[in-house]
């Protein structure tokens, strides 16, 4: 096992500081670097983990906690998102944007219920979410930046690998700045899907067959991938749905998936990033 120094820091934001989740091997020498992006409960202890999973192989890895803006800190909490969650898949998706529907469904709710689910919504799904993520983008743009000036971090050398909807951060992510190589675990794509012909770098992708809502727009990934000749690796996993990966859920945990991905991500790491 490889002895690493893993500390909560705080780095550069878009337009102010946030705290990050820091891990690397114990000495001087510099590494390439992968940034972590937390899936939508936030920095919690599995994307911890993944990050030290990560290093032990030999990279320097930053992880943003991207919910740490006083916009969203109160807000999007993992309580407050599962509940969220909850009413949004009760309702389906072809449903969430029907005003009326969701006012006449929140209205069977808890009147605490109804407040937190008011509050997380618009971050989510609705007009904020658009402007959300931009913000997001800004304070991983300056991650980038951050790493970049680090002597412990390779030159030029800084992948992104997400999950959810940090997956679909990450390709976002290699949209906007010059990486050496992106993963995406069933993570939305790029919006708009044209912002593809940026990505400088190969992208790995990686999806649970059973994960209809992801999947359902993957054809329009593949095209625009294929259209503007990108790098582009996809795997697919039978019987898998969505979050297979997270290890910490056992309703969505696959092994045999998880450990395949696994494997397929470290070398896709040494063939982008080296060692």
């Amino acid at each position: 096992m490889v002895d690493l120094n893993s500390e909560m820091i705080t780095i550069p934001g878009g337009d102010g500081n946030i705290p990050a989740y820091l891990s690397r091997p114990a000495d001087d020498e510099p590494y390439p670097a992968v940034i972590v992006i937390h899936e939508i409960f936030g920095l919690v202890l599995h994307t911890k983990q993944v990050a030290d999973r990560i290093a032990q192989q030999g990279y320097l890895v930053l992880a943003p906690h991207l919910y740490s803006r006083p916009e969203v800190i109160d807000v999007m909490t993992p309580d407050n998102i599962r509940a969220a969650m909850q009413f949004s898949m009760g309702l389906g998706a072809e449903k969430i944007g029907d005003m009326a529907v969701v006012q006449q469904e929140l209205a069977r709710l808890p009147q605490e219920t109804q407040e937190v689910i008011q509050k997380v919504l618009p971050v989510m799904y609705g007009r904020g979410a658009q402007e959300m993520k931009n913000y997001y983008t800004g304070d991983l743009l300056k991650a980038v930046d951050f790493l970049n000036e680090q002597s412990y971090v390779k030159p030029g050398k800084i992948a992104s690998l997400g999950f959810c909807f940090g997956g679909g951060m990450s390709i976002n992510l290699a949209c906007h700045a010059a990486l050496a190589g992106c993963v995406v675990f069933y993570g939305q794509n790029p919006s708009p899907i044209d912002l593809v012909k940026n990505i400088p770098c190969p992208v790995l992708g990686l999806y649970g067959a059973e994960d209809m809502r992801i999947n359902q727009d993957l054809d329009k990934l593949v095209k625009a991938i294929a259209d503007y000749k990108k790098d582009f690796e996809m795997r697919i996993y039978p019987a898998a749905g969505h979050a297979f990966f997270n290890d910490s859920n056992k309703n969505t945990y696959r092994e045999g998936p998880a450990q395949e991905a696994w494997q397929r991500v470290l070398r896709f790491f040494q063939r982008t990033l080296g060692s």
